[in-house]
């Protein structure tokens, strides 16, 4: 009796390709400024702006404002839940990873014997 895999156990905040691409950057530095993300991300700055927002309403991301000389600034950071969000998500896909890998090793095996 084959069992069902478990249903994929993915973040649904992180797993939207555009906010996994920004929080996977934001989780290889302590901070970043805004621009900084939008730019290595590719994203326009509205749409960063959103996806900030959704991130920082579910305390993903943490946002900070403030000025360089007289220019107003916002820095990015990833905070620790996000960051242990990140960390189950990524573990999430290579479990599936994993399982798709022994699958097929097992499909390959039987049908040599057959």
């Amino acid at each position: 009796m084959n069992a069902e895999p478990p249903a994929p156990a993915f973040d649904e905040l992180i797993h939207q390709p555009t906010r996994l691409t920004v929080v996977a950057f934001l989780s290889g530095c302590a901070e970043a400024e805004f621009r900084a993300v939008r730019e290595s991300c590719g994203v326009s700055e509205s749409a960063l702006s959103k996806l900030v927002s959704t991130l920082e309403a579910a305390s993903y991301v943490k946002v900070r404002r403030g000025y360089v000389g007289k220019r107003p600034r916002t820095w990015l950071r990833l905070s620790p839940q996000g960051r242990r969000a990140l960390a189950a998500h990524l573990a999430e896909l290579q479990r599936i990873a994993a399982d798709a890998t022994a699958l097929g090793a097992a499909l390959e095996r039987q049908a040599g014997r057959e």
